[in-house]
């Protein structure tokens, strides 16, 4: 036998000797092959395989005990098989190994022991630890569906943000090509109403001024833009007094919250009767000093004493001039309403703070300044220059020593036509240009405010302008509609009123794309100056949803688009 070369596998050699021995060797790393013997997953199987098993081991260690140790003149390896049996050994010690269970696996007796059961455990543990991982994957798959309607919303926010802005432009178009007439544009020579701009939408909120008391109980807002000049002015002349203010007309107004409209501009530190002064400003939380001077907006009401939210809004708490449900609920919503089914909006429905007419106009391209009818010099010289010698001196006659002190007295007086008044009426002007209210678009508690109307013909106006069309052009007819009143109503009312408009409201409201993203912004736009101007801004959204029940469903159901 070789030797040397069972030195070289020594390793191999001491496998073989344990095998001998009878106990199997687990250090050289090799991982046993399962034998087929052991494949039954019976225990009791098993354990009469291994009492066989191990009776065969006992044997063959007793005879290899009983053989001696070393022979006489026999090398000491002579106790190993040859080198050419060895792997065949090792092949066949390795399957008997993968067939018999370490003995740390068995109990007393040779038994299974209780670690085989213990695979269980383990396994509840895996599948809690798999439903852990689930619930993770799912609570970020949910989070990740909410980031991207998240991010749907924003883009169709951005969306109604850019139509809100085109909305403007749009409005601003509008009325510059009405400069020239200074009217109230007709609803139905510009778009209002669901205007795409892209996958998004806007609308004009408007008023319907002929007849407001049917509008004030529908549930859908009117849509178009606002003329300010038909709503009374807070800073014109005509309320400067606070013992005969007409503003008291106006819906919930008293004596006391007149004055205190009249003492937050005047400049006079004395209050007047039921007013209120840097006094009655001083003891409120926080104190702070009456304004006097004029009017800004018409939200600084809110600062004068007296004025509380529903005074100022009354039950139109989304300002958008329809009878929204939770405005005809009585007390179920906010607001607190009547539940009468008339909507009853406050007073921030009829004032403004932005009306005033340019002393000039524009013809054929060119800038003229417009006929102050109470100059009777320069009424006659305009008059001969437009009209005829004769016609210049009739008109003028007629008129007497007394000047016109308003354009519609100096038609009431002149017996001029109306066809040849209608011609040179907006080159006229009057002694007064700011705070005129339009009596061809204002509401009738705007008209109430009007000396020698009041709350008394205020209806009646209205009647008169219902029946003939409600869109008269000119300052004419109202010479009619109060000449059974007496010409004193005419003379009154004259200083106070007008046939043209020059500053206008863009309420626009917008959704973008499947109807989201809602926005609503305010616009005042003011046109004396020759061109359409924003003099206001204000972001309305924060009142909410303003285009009525009609128009939210069908955004809903995808009937709008």
């Amino acid at each position: 036998m070789n030797t040397s070369r069972i030195h070289t596998n020594g390793e191999a050699g001491l496998i073989a000797q344990s095998w001998v021995a009878g106990t199997p060797s687990r250090c050289v790393g090799i991982r046993p092959a399962r034998s087929p013997r052991n494949r039954s997953n019976s225990p009791e199987i098993q354990n009469r395989i291994f009492e066989q098993e191990k009776t065969e081991r006992t044997e063959k260690g007793s005879a290899v005990a009983e053989a001696p140790a070393r022979e006489e003149g026999k090398s000491p390896f002579s106790l190993f098989p040859p080198v050419q049996e060895i792997p065949l050994l090792i092949l066949n010690g390795l399957r008997q190994f993968r067939s018999v269970r370490p003995d740390a696996e068995r109990g007393v007796g040779g038994k299974l022991s209780s670690k085989r059961h213990a695979r269980g455990p383990v396994l509840i543990v895996v599948m809690w630890i798999a439903f852990g991982l689930v619930g993770i994957a799912l609570y970020f798959a949910h989070s990740m569906e909410m980031e991207l309607r998240a991010a749907e919303n924003q883009v169709d926010s951005l969306q109604a943000d850019q139509a809100i802005e085109a909305g403007a432009v749009y409005a601003s178009n509008v009325l510059a090509n009405m400069i020239n007439t200074n009217m109230l544009p007709n609803t139905n020579n510009y778009l209002h109403a669901g205007v795409k701009v892209g996958n998004a939408m806007f609308w004009f909120i408007g008023r319907d001024t002929n007849d407001s008391q049917m509008s004030h109980s529908l549930p859908e807002p009117s849509f178009g833009l606002v003329d300010e000049a038909s709503k009374a002015n807070l800073n014109a002349k005509l309320y400067n007094n606070s013992t005969n203010s007409l503003l008291i007309d106006l819906p919930q107004m008293t004596a006391y919250t007149t004055a205190a409209i009249c003492d937050w501009r005047n400049t006079n530190t004395t209050p007047s009767m039921g007013g209120a002064k840097n006094e009655t400003y001083s003891m409120l939380t926080p104190p702070y000093v009456f304004k006097g001077a004029k009017f800004e907006t018409v939200g600084e009401l809110s600062m004068v004493y007296g004025y509380s939210m529903d005074l100022l809004f009354g039950e139109d708490i989304n300002r958008n001039g329809a009878m929204d449900p939770n405005e005809n609920d009585g007390t179920a919503r906010p607001p607190m309403d009547n539940q009468n089914g008339v909507l009853d909006p406050g007073i921030f429905e009829y004032v403004t703070v932005y009306t005033r007419e340019p002393t000039n106009y524009v013809s054929a391209g060119a800038t003229n300044n417009r006929v102050l009818v109470s100059n009777t010099n320069l009424l006659k010289g305009f008059l001969t220059t437009n009209l005829s010698s004769q016609e210049a001196t009739t008109y003028m006659n007629a008129l007497g020593k007394i000047a016109p002190n308003s354009v519609l007295d100096f038609y009431n007086r002149s017996q001029m036509p109306e066809s040849e008044f209608m011609q040179i009426e907006p080159m006229l002007m009057g002694p007064n240009t700011v705070g005129l209210i339009n009596v061809n678009t204002a509401t009738v508690w705007a008209l109430a405010c009007v000396p020698g109307i009041s709350n008394l013909y205020a209806p009646a106006v209205i009647s008169y302008r219902q029946g003939s069309g409600g869109t008269m052009s000119s300052i004419a007819w109202l010479k009619d509609a109060l000449s059974s009143y007496g010409s004193n109503c005419i003379t009154q009312a004259g200083p106070w009123v007008t046939a043209r408009s020059y500053q206008f409201t863009a309420d626009i409201a917008a959704v973008g794309a499947h109807g989201r993203g809602y926005r609503r912004v305010q616009f005042v736009f003011d046109c004396s100056g020759g061109s359409p101007q924003i003099v206001f801004r204000q972001d309305l959204t924060y009142l909410g949803w303003a285009l009525g029940r009609r128009i939210h469903d069908q955004l809903l159901a995808g009937n709008l688009k």
